[in-house]
């Protein structure tokens, strides 16, 4: 059993907080490195991000640099004098003279199982790609991108109505048991190099994604809908309408109709798809209006032709 480390952490976004709160139970963490507050919402409010929220829920220092390449974090390291820095999504590239700074290096716990799935966006893509599982996986920061030594990796099935956010929220309370095991073992665990020739980029996700081309299979639907849950959202246009598509489910009903057509039966809404299957339309929610269900949207309009 490790005793507890003196550790930094580094990171952003709601993924990294069940880690940090993890390291804050077992070990003495002496501060956390986040990005800067951003604008959000219809007022563009300046927010804080969620790992500085949980940081100062817990009097620990918070240091935000626009970029640690400019040397603003080595004083601050020098001072606090770290054991480890460990990472979660932080969402800026360290550079050798952090990488190498403490005793035990630099750890980064990535959402996916490597060496599949580097880069900005590995849970959604494992969804849009139509995995079966996922996973967490510990390495050793090198300046390559996600292509550090392995230490720990756990992995987990993928719900088949799963989506990426429900995903997303799984792995992220996995990161944490991942983190902790690999800070436990740290002084016997031995690093397992990455091969490179099986890695795959997972890039950041774009809105040009959104629109569903109903010529895919009913499956490669059912996969691009889940996997852009709960942003960017997959969209369908019919009759000028745009329509965010939220969730869908598999049938096995089968049809001859065109791709996109639209049927519609006692408060269910099916379209064709083009592996001539069915696929059923659960949530939806039309352009300026609010999310809802199928059945709810149907009671009150009568949606016929095609998606385009």
């Amino acid at each position: 059993m490790q005793n507890k480390l003196k550790i930094v952490f580094m990171g952003t976004p709601d993924f990294a907080v069940p880690t940090l709160e993890r390291l804050i139970e077992k070990h003495e963490v002496l501060g956390v490195f986040t990005q800067p507050d951003k604008p959000k919402g219809r007022h563009m409010t300046l927010t804080p991000p969620e790992v500085k929220v949980c940081a100062m829920s817990h009097n620990i220092p918070v240091f935000q640099p626009s970029s640690v390449k400019h040397g603003e974090a080595m004083p601050i390291l020098d001072e606090l004098n770290p054991d480890v820095i460990v990472v979660a999504a932080y969402g800026q590239i360290l550079k050798s003279d952090i990488l190498e700074f403490p005793k035990y290096g630099c750890i980064n716990a990535h959402g996916s199982i490597l060496p599949k799935y580097r880069g900005a966006a590995p849970i959604q893509r494992a969804v849009l790609d139509g995995e079966v599982e996922a996973g967490v996986t510990s390495m050793m920061m090198g300046e390559g991108l996600d292509t550090g030594d392995m230490l720990v990796m756990k992995k987990v099935k993928i719900g088949e109505n799963e989506t990426a956010g429900e995903l997303f929220d799984r792995l992220s309370n996995l990161a944490a048991d991942v983190i902790e095991e690999t800070l436990e073992n740290i002084d016997s665990i031995t690093p397992v190099p990455q091969n490179d020739e099986e890695s795959t980029y997972a890039k950041m996700l774009s809105k040009e994604e959104c629109p569903i081309n109903w010529n895919k299979s009913a499956q490669e639907i059912h996969n691009q809908v889940r996997g852009l849950n709960p942003w960017p959202t997959a969209t369908t246009t019919c009759n000028s309408v745009v329509f965010k598509i939220h969730s869908t489910l598999l049938t096995d009903r089968k049809t001859d109709d065109v791709p996109g057509t639209i049927k519609t039966e006692k408060g269910h809404l099916f379209v064709a798809t083009g592996d001539n299957r069915e696929i059923e339309i659960c949530d939806l929610q039309p352009q300026g209006s609010k999310r809802m269900d199928a059945k709810s949207y149907l009671l009150g309009h009568n949606l016929e032709g095609v998606f385009e």
